[in-house]
């Protein structure tokens, strides 16, 4: 039997505006996070240089389960991010290694331009994620070495079987924080234009303005070999990528256009 799993609705992570278009399911959350290629992390830095104001980041990352490997995008998932270690942001995740770093976490798609009669009602068909929970740093190796290859291959399918594998300083230099997730929404829009009934009534406007959606995706182009590349043609894995993701963001990009 499949769960359905969701985040419980609090003050912090209730969508308010459009209501509808929230969503709290775990597999929304979890996918909008790891279809997006960087997310913005903020956070609270305990010094002056900082001032007043709230620091943010943008970092590679993907939601997984070290302890359940095999676990789905429907299932409880941490939220692992790649850095540096004299970072700030990790620095200050060791500083309460028992509680962890609170942050927020937001990812961001666009899959349309929505054009209608008015500027106002002009709007993005787009999904969107926040997340918060606390970030601690990954001090195992198994762990670390796990989550790296988790996100490597988010970049490109199969890439850290294809690489060589880290080593050494390459490993002591890199920090991977591990974010227990506990809450999060997303909000969602998809469809067509929506204009009010009074100016669908009046040809003067519906004769002579366009409307409707421009599909937007993300779209990978052809493989560019480096200077120092001695291998003669693009690897499959990294052609199948390419292809792969292409198709679905397009593909889904159009599947959005009309109302459901």
């Amino acid at each position: 039997m499949t769960r359905d799993l969701s985040y419980p609705r609090e003050p912090g992570n209730t969508v308010h505006r459009l209501s509808q278009r929230g969503k709290y399911d775990l597999h929304t959350v979890h996918s909008i996070v790891n279809s997006t290629s960087v997310l913005h992390v903020s956070f609270n830095a305990a010094d002056s240089a900082q001032g007043p104001f709230p620091a943010i980041l943008p970092m590679i990352g993907q939601m997984g389960s070290f302890s359940y490997p095999s676990s789905e995008l429907s299932d409880t998932l941490d939220c692992y991010l790649h850095g540096y270690i004299s970072a700030r942001l990790m620095k200050l995740a060791r500083e309460d290694p028992a509680q962890g770093l609170p942050v927020t976490i937001a990812a961001t798609k666009c899959d349309g331009l929505v054009l209608s009669l008015t500027p106002f009602s002009h709007s993005y068909n787009y999904r969107s994620a926040v997340l918060f929970g606390y970030a601690s740093a990954v001090e195992e190796d198994e762990e670390k070495l796990w989550a790296m290859r988790l996100i490597t291959n988010s970049v490109v399918q199969n890439r850290w079987e294809h690489a060589r594998l880290p080593a050494g300083a390459e490993l002591s230099t890199t920090t991977i924080l591990r974010v227990r997730i506990v809450s999060a929404s997303a909000k969602v829009r998809d469809g067509e234009p929506h204009d009010d009934k009074k100016d669908l009534e009046r040809p003067e406007v519906t004769d002579k303005i366009w409307t409707g959606v421009v599909p937007m995706w993300e779209t990978l182009g052809e493989p560019v070999a480096s200077g120092n590349n001695r291998v003669g043609e693009t690897p499959e894995h990294i052609r199948l990528f390419v292809d792969k993701m292409n198709n679905n963001n397009k593909k889904y990009a159009q599947s959005v256009t009309r109302d459901a």
